[in-house]
């Protein structure tokens, strides 16, 4: 007699649990989805169970489809990213030494000013200088764009890179092609403690040519690149 009391206090006890967890499931309907782990562990009921019974199997399979999509749309993105990095690597390597193969320093201007653009696959790049004080011009003979003392601080900030998506280009840093311009990248240029501070402006007419998310260890060896072009054609102390 006590043998089947124990026994039957076992299978209440055992089918108040069932219960108090069906319970707790019904009150916690996202349960699954937040501890999606613990699906590994039950075993799945088929569609032949009965009405209303959930096809666990189904779910684990559609879960699965989800991730294999989400990782395959992270791997072509990582692909892109990953393209779009060794692309821009190449085209700023092949920049930097066409910038050492010139042979004076007005065909270094000229390839800052000019040249760069093709390279980097660009639609407008300026050399911006501040005045020292006696130069107010707009542009130098040199093709190098002049700016009053202040300007780069007011460009720039404390910040060494500046980039900028779809925008309109300004005149002050693109001169005559600021109209092509959409995005662009503020480089800023400390060419020498004798020096005023310059800026190199890259613009595009893509207006997400340069997103505020892009690396910049690129941009920043290609302002560097350029202070040691002009610094050593100019013999300035560094």
């Amino acid at each position: 007699m006590m043998a089947r009391e124990s026994g039957h206090s076992q299978r209440s006890n055992d089918a108040l649990r069932a219960e108090d967890v069906a319970a707790f499931l019904r009150l916690h309907p996202d349960f699954l989805i937040q501890h999606g782990d613990l699906i590994a562990c039950l075993t799945p009921p088929t569609q032949s169970r009965g009405p209303g019974v959930v096809d666990f199997q189904h779910f684990m399979v559609e879960r699965l489809r989800r991730d294999l999509e989400a990782s395959r749309t992270q791997y072509h993105d990582l692909v892109l990213t990953s393209r779009a990095t060794l692309n821009g690597q190449s085209r700023i390597h092949a920049a930097v030494l066409r910038m050492l193969d010139a042979t004076s320093f007005e065909q270094l201007i000229q390839t800052i000013t000019t040249d760069l653009a093709l390279l980097l696959d660009l639609d407008v790049t300026s050399l911006v200088v501040e005045s020292n004080g006696s130069d107010h011009a707009p542009v130098n003979r040199s093709g190098v764009r002049v700016v009053m003392p202040g300007t780069v601080m007011r460009w720039l900030g404390i910040h060494n890179i500046l980039v900028q998506s779809d925008i309109e280009g300004e005149p002050t840093l693109f001169g005559p092609g600021a109209g092509l311009v959409r995005s662009m990248a503020l480089l800023r240029l400390r060419i020498s403690p004798e020096t005023p501070e310059g800026v190199l402006a890259l613009g595009s007419r893509d207006p997400v040519m340069f997103p505020h998310s892009t690396g910049t260890e690129l941009l920043n060896f290609l302002a560097r690149a350029v202070e040691r072009s002009i610094r050593g054609w100019l013999d300035l102390p560094a």
